[in-house]
């Protein structure tokens, strides 16, 4: 594995990121797309990757790849103590309890599935209800909806301003009517950049005996996440987004509540015995993990913590800001551009809209610049339906972009209208 470079620079008692070479560590940022320098702006829907998460899969399947946990052999205790390894690293991240409480899943999506289906399987009855938001990804829809089909219970939604701000009074209205069994929400919304107050959105639903489900795929990346300190009960989110590798999400569930949910699914490694007659569960967290896992991508996930932990998260949340409050004010200055999403607290995306063009037509010409933005409905109907729009386009940035390429983005819209003028 390659040694991680010095990326920031102190001056002052303040922290600096080192663009130049943060730059230099992801090769794919070196290309040229349709012969122009690549200004990738789809960082919401998955980051690129650091060389040193490539070169720590790379290491995995070159020097000591081999199954966990069963194998007594050398390589497959190599392999067991990186994979374990991550999980301290992100129950490190998440301040959790305990790594009992982190379990490795395929993605948000899979997370969210396992407690619909296990947690609210076991819990929700006929007649409950399951708060959500209006803002919220398919992946926090969707599986709560099939809950409700399987069970009787019913889906109740908080509705958000045109700001793109969650109307809180209609939060508590919902959680008082007595038969709310689970309060699912997004911590930062993909479609919006909007930054829910999880903390008070929380502590409303604990009030009541509520326990809350947090759809953490948008903010891990960009803001310090807490879960004791939150207090949540369920905590979600991807290592796509977090420079890490796809194919690898994780679940934080508070140790009592896992114990006494009954596993996600059955096979290898979840298992303490079997007989034809009975099978005993593996303890926390083997319990949900059946099956040989995505063992080079968990490890893959370490190095990307390590390599964001080496940057500094604060830094990195600054600089973002920064190109963020760019953009906008820039964006704003086009005629006919308008912004979806203007939430006084929000992370660095934006998604707009210009007057008589299709995000589709935007995202294709911007893309013969070597512009990657995205344009759709970014996996959040509902919210598109909100605004009576059929889709957005769609700019988010990570810690490899810059002031330049903000610029660059502009200058291409501008050519945009100029197109379709």
């Amino acid at each position: 594995m390659s040694a991680l470079p010095p990326l920031t620079t102190a001056s002052a008692g303040n922290t600096k990121l080192d663009l130049t070479r943060i730059r230099a560590e992801f090769p794919i940022l070196r290309q040229r797309i349709h012969g122009k320098p690549l200004v990738y702006l789809d960082n919401a829907a998955s980051v690129q990757k650091p060389n040193a998460v490539i070169d720590a899969i790379s290491d995995c399947y070159r020097n000591y790849y081999a199954n966990i946990h069963r194998g007594v052999h050398l390589l497959s205790e190599r392999s067991t103590i990186a994979y374990e390894g991550t999980r301290e690293k992100v129950r490190a991240l998440l301040n959790a309890a305990s790594i009992r409480e982190i379990i490795f899943t395929r993605g948000t999506t899979e997370s969210i599935n396992l407690v619909a289906s296990s947690f609210g399987g076991s819990t929700i009855k006929i007649g409950d209800e399951i708060v959500i938001t209006g803002m919220e990804h398919h992946s926090n829809i969707v599986p709560w909806q099939l809950l409700c089909e399987r069970t009787g219970a019913v889906l109740k939604v908080v509705p958000f301003s045109d700001a793109g701000e969650l109307i809180l009074e209609e939060y508590q209205r919902l959680l008082n009517s007595g038969r709310v069994k689970l309060a699912a929400f997004v911590h930062i919304s993909n479609a919006l950049g909007t930054i829910n107050p999880v903390n008070t959105m929380i502590d409303l639903a604990r009030a009541r005996g509520i326990p809350t489900l947090i759809d953490g795929a948008q903010a891990v990346a960009h803001l310090t996440v807490d879960v004791r300190a939150l207090n949540c009960d369920f905590y979600a989110f991807s290592g796509h987004k977090l420079y890490g590798p796809s194919g690898v999400g994780v679940l934080y569930g508070k140790q009592a509540l896992l114990e006494a949910m009954p596993p996600y699914q059955g096979g290898g490694d979840m298992i303490s015995v079997v007989t034809f007659e009975k099978t005993e569960y593996a303890d926390l967290p083997n319990k949900f993990e059946a099956g040989t896992p995505n063992i080079a991508g968990v490890i893959g996930l370490g190095a990307a913590l390590d390599w964001l932990n080496h940057l500094g998260l604060d830094a990195v949340a600054a600089h973002e800001q920064q190109l963020l409050e760019d953009a906008t004010a820039q964006l704003l200055a086009i005629p006919g551009l308008s912004i979806m999403g203007t939430a006084r607290d929000k992370t660095a995306l934006v998604a707009f809209t210009l007057h008589g063009i299709h995000p589709h037509d935007i995202g294709t010409i911007l893309d013969r610049e070597g512009i990657a933005i995205r344009a759709g409905h970014h996996c959040a109907q509902p919210v598109m339906q909100r605004y009576g729009v059929p889709a957005t386009a769609r700019a988010s940035f990570a810690v490899y972009n810059t002031r330049d390429e903000v610029e660059a983005l502009v200058k291409s819209i501008w050519k945009v209208k100029e197109l379709f003028a």
